[in-house]
């Protein structure tokens, strides 16, 4: 009874990640039927090196996934742990993220090689999520440490009077 939720939670895991490895198998299949039965006479080299490119980034978060995904047993076999909750954002959300857009520029490229650029999507958020971060940093670090209690009463002081001011604009007019 008491490991029921590790047991649940392996089944989901177990589930979740025979669904995303479909998922890439069925891209990659249906990217390599299409593109090099159908459109055999236009494949190239730069189609080779995307199908390598798409692998990776299939390869690189799916591995990080299934060990997230990965129970935990004691030594006598029992289970400990069913693994992380792959339902949560975060890391795991974005590694996601990187599979379903991977698919999507797979499947899409087939028509049109200007899908390509929904790569951009990744590194482009990423950057995002950086500077958001930095920006954090620097604005606590920065702001805690140059306004004390003098400089504070100060920026209080100048508030108050500025609202005056607007008080006084508004009833003249």
């Amino acid at each position: 009874m008491a490991n029921q939720g590790a047991k649940k939670r392996k089944e989901e895991n177990s589930r979740h990640m025979t669904k995303l490895l479909r998922l890439i198998i069925a891209c990659n299949v249906i990217y390599v039927l299409v593109r090099m039965l159908f459109f055999y006479s236009t494949f190239t080299w730069k189609h080779w090196i995307g199908l390598l490119l798409t692998t990776a980034a299939y390869v690189i978060p799916y591995r990080q996934l299934a060990s997230m995904a990965k129970p935990a047993y004691h030594d006598d076999g029992e289970l400990l742990d069913g693994g992380f909750d792959m339902s949560t954002g975060g890391v795991c959300g974005y590694l996601h993220d990187v599979i379903y857009i991977t698919s999507f520029v797979q499947i899409m490229s087939i028509i049109s090689e200007k899908f390509w650029y929904t790569y951009l999507v990744i590194p482009a958020f990423a950057g995002y999520k950086i500077f958001r971060l930095t920006r954090g940093f620097l604005s606590q670090s920065s702001e805690g440490a140059t306004e004390d209690e003098k400089t504070r009463k100060k920026r209080e002081k100048m508030e108050r009077k500025a609202s005056k001011v607007k008080i006084m604009k508004t009833r003249t007019r």
